[in-house]
């Protein structure tokens, strides 16, 4: 049995309540915005005479947290991510140095200069969302059911489907709520010096990363060479200096080490190409990213769907960038064999112009920590360390999903 469609008016009342909701908190905040001005233009005046110097930075500070506030509901209602908005440190040194602080931030003072036109325009939204009510209940009401009332019989008479239509009045409501929005982040958005700052910090925590990242791998290479390859050439050197001295003596003895020696070898042999396919694996050089991506999936104990057409046409990307995306599968599958309780993993490759899509998911139980050492956090240091990007969805239950992008030139 199939479920009726709501009506348009149903439909169009519960939009506008939605978007209502929105406006008509934009009342009281404007009511705030309103007080907040004089406050703000009071601890200034203050500020001048030496007297409200004190104040200036908690005011600044609580303008910020109100703003937040609003850049948040803003973006709820556009459907975009909430990026906190960084503030600088009002707290530290002297008075007048936090004074000056205050002063030279360019978002303090964009936030500054939001408050009037908050103050009048959330007001007048507010109110013209009141009034749309009762005019959109009254006449969408009454011509809405006419008119489509009209639209079925002229469909039966002439055989054509009736057209689709909304509401005259309260289809208003949700554009006055994204124009409010946007008018709201287009006022709050960061200054190009704090999109310049915020843009250095990251740079310069995703460089912290990557030292970090290389130092760890090269204490992994260390640790691996001294604990296999080294150990065994040791004892390699131990048995042939003891075959030397059992050669004269007891020949068979000898040749005993010897044949010890060899397969100490290959044992060391075999540890030394383990250590070369963690720093670059000849497979990614010998068969491409989609190879090794492919050989990767068949050595996986969960079966894994691969999708890389993208890559698969012979074209070669930046070494840097294939492994980078080897590592992130090679870790995500691994990760999903030993932890996830997984039936089917996929692994899907795609291009976009100057950019390479990896994503990554499972069907099982999710609740992937990046703080209980699963190799998330380092999946998320090499994709910053080449200005990628990682998203990371494992909520519990399943199913865990890892998007990564990295621009790649091409």
């Amino acid at each position: 049995m199939s479920t009726a469609a709501p009506a348009p008016l149903t439909t169009a009342i519960r939009r506008s309540w939605h978007a209502s909701q929105y406006l008509l908190i934009g009342i009281p905040v404007a009511l705030l915005a309103y007080v907040a001005a004089f406050l703000v233009v009071a601890a200034l005046l203050f500020a001048v005479v030496v007297i409200g110097l004190p104040a200036l930075p908690e005011a600044a500070k609580a303008l910020h947290r109100f703003a937040e506030f609003e850049r948040r509901r803003a973006a709820a209602l556009l459907g975009v991510p909430f990026r906190p908005m960084p503030q600088l440190p009002y707290d530290r040194g002297e008075l007048g140095q936090r004074v000056r602080l205050v002063l030279s931030d360019p978002v303090a003072r964009r936030e500054a200069l939001w408050l009037p036109v908050q103050a009048v325009a959330g007001n007048a939204v507010g109110y013209v969302t009141m009034v749309l009510w009762p005019v959109g209940l009254l006449v969408d009401g009454i011509v809405l059911p006419v008119t489509q009332l009209l639209d079925r019989r002229a469909a039966d008479e002439y055989g054509t489907p009736p057209p689709e239509r909304h509401g005259l009045v309260l289809r208003w409501h949700p554009v006055l709520a994204r124009l409010s929005a946007e008018w709201t982040s287009s006022l709050l958005k960061a200054p190009p010096a704090a999109e310049l700052a915020e843009r250095v910090a990251q740079l310069t925590e995703s460089r912290a990363g990557a030292v970090e990242a290389h130092g760890a791998e090269l204490r992994r290479i260390e640790r691996d060479l001294h604990d296999g390859a080294q150990a065994r050439i040791v004892a390699l050197s131990m048995r042939i200096g003891l075959a030397k001295r059992l050669l004269d003596q007891d020949p068979a003895a000898a040749r005993q080490r010897l044949d010890e020696a060899q397969d100490g070898v290959d044992a060391a042999l075999a540890e030394l190409r383990h250590v070369v396919r963690g720093i670059h694996p000849p497979v990614l050089t010998d068969r491409g990213l989609a190879g090794a991506v492919r050989a990767l999936a068949a050595d996986c104990a969960v079966p894994v769907t691969v999708e890389l057409d993208a890559v698969d046409d012979g074209r070669r990307l930046p070494a840097a960038v294939e492994a980078a995306a080897y590592f992130v599968v090679a870790e995500a599958l691994t990760n999903i064999g030993k932890h996830s309780g997984a039936t089917a993993a996929s692994v899907r490759i795609d291009r976009a112009p100057g950019t390479l899509l990896v994503a990554i998911g499972d069907d099982g139980h999710g609740g992937a920590d990046e703080r209980g050492g699963s190799g998330l956090v380092g999946i998320r240091r090499r994709i910053a360390a080449l200005d990628g990007t990682t998203r990371i969805s494992s909520p519990l239950g399943g199913p865990t999903d890892i998007e990564v992008e990295l621009p790649c030139g091409s």
